[in-house]
């Protein structure tokens, strides 16, 4: 019984101890309600006035109903690195979509139409693009999902390609997040 009471006890010890040191994620402070992240003691320094042009690349749709990870991933690249004093000004995003994910890119009518229910992307497609993010979706993908220009969010823009938007961008001097 002895033993049995001790080995609760380091058990419920463990449990509270693991999370006092958990992190403590945050959205803000720029895009709210999505984006969350924790501060990080840096050994590779962030300098303040760094220029950061960056392309993510959303080929997969989200989970049913869930807004889609690669999009609320952008909105974490956003507010972590203002929360670590780059002003919004230095950073430039772009996010080029394609695959399954196309068909996020679809307007609350015409996705409704399609799915018989409300897109769950965008209010953080309509913020992100309110922030300057360049949403460019693949006509190649459009094509194959039957999608035409007037049928997605509005300020979504056509691309020949995914492969053509990136190297665009990269003549541009953005740089493809690996996640």
């Amino acid at each position: 019984m002895k033993f049995l009471t001790i080995v609760t006890l380091i058990m419920l010890l463990s449990s509270a101890w693991g999370k006092s040191i958990a992190a403590e994620f945050t959205d803000g402070p720029v895009i709210f309600g999505y984006g969350k992240h924790t501060p990080v003691q840096q050994d590779m320094q962030l300098e303040k006035d760094a220029l950061l042009k960056v392309v993510f690349d959303v080929s997969q749709a989200g989970k049913d109903g869930a807004v889609n990870r690669g999009f609320d991933s952008v909105a974490r690249f956003l507010n972590m690195h203002v929360a670590n004093g780059i002003p919004t000004k230095n950073i430039h995003l772009a996010i080029v979509v394609h695959g399954s994910a196309s068909n996020e890119m679809l307007n609350s009518k015409v996705y409704l139409a399609k799915y018989g229910k409300e897109n769950p992307n965008i209010e953080l497609i309509s913020t992100l693009l309110k922030y300057n993010v360049e949403l460019i979706q693949c006509g190649q993908s459009a094509a194959y999902h039957q999608m035409a220009n007037q049928d997605m969010v509005e300020g979504v823009n056509m691309a020949l390609s995914a492969m053509t938007a990136h190297a665009i961008l990269a003549s541009q001097g953005y740089s493809q997040n690996p996640f």
